[in-house]
């Protein structure tokens, strides 16, 4: 199994690609991870992991700098549907539009908006920073065997609002309903940093790699 996280300039690459070569042992998955931006690699790829972090213009214009590394995703995940995983701001840019720093478009394959953090308790700091409870609201197998109220690690002050809510496979409470986690058909993607999350983390990971959608 080939599994590429894909490196164009955004995200922690080295923890996320450390996070899934333990997963991979620990789940007996004969896996080559590698790290790289190059379209030729993304287009060999089994699986397809896109870490992001900071603002989700600034990770839109990374991934497009990068010569047909656009291209080559959709390629691998839209036509061919190989499994997709985005953490963070990479889960973000599945949507439609995020509206940080103006509004920017993004990959347009989950319907919705990436938009700001409203905490109806004013005493609640952005970003969302830290632990928080899981509540999951569908049976997705890439959270199997996690229980509602185990801990994810986050830091964020955007959030993706699917505009069908069946594509929320988890939530977590921050003065109000925040999207943890959104799905549909062959991609999944964490608001959570899976490669911080520890046990949890790995877990998610794990099903991950054993999952064909």
């Amino acid at each position: 199994m080939k599994i590429i996280i894909i490196d164009y300039g955004s995200g922690n690459l080295r923890s996320v690609a450390k996070s899934f070569e333990r997963a991979a042992r620990e789940a007996d998955v004969a896996a080559e991870i590698m790290v790289s931006g190059a379209p030729k690699d993304v287009l060999a790829a089994d699986r397809v992991v896109l870490p992001g972090v900071g603002a989700f213009a600034d990770c839109k214009s990374g991934l497009e700098a990068v010569e047909g590394l656009h291209d080559a995703l959709a390629t691998v995940v839209m036509e061919r549907a190989r499994p997709f995983f985005g953490v963070c701001v990479g889960m973000q840019l599945m949507a439609d539009v995020g509206h940080e720093f103006g509004d920017t478009p993004g990959l347009g394959w989950i319907a919705g908006d990436v938009m700001a953090l409203t905490p109806s308790d004013p005493a609640l700091k952005i970003p969302h920073m830290g632990w928080n409870d899981l509540e999951l609201t569908g049976g997705h197998p890439v959270f199997d065997g996690i229980e509602a109220g185990e801990h994810a690690y986050f830091v964020h002050s955007y959030h993706f609002v699917p505009k069908d809510p069946a594509h929320v496979l988890a939530r977590v409470n921050y003065g109000g309903p925040v999207t943890a986690a959104i799905g549909r058909d062959n991609m999944v993607g964490t608001q959570f940093h899976p490669e911080k999350s520890q046990r949890v983390g790995l877990h998610i990971i794990r099903n991950f790699l054993h999952w064909n959608p």
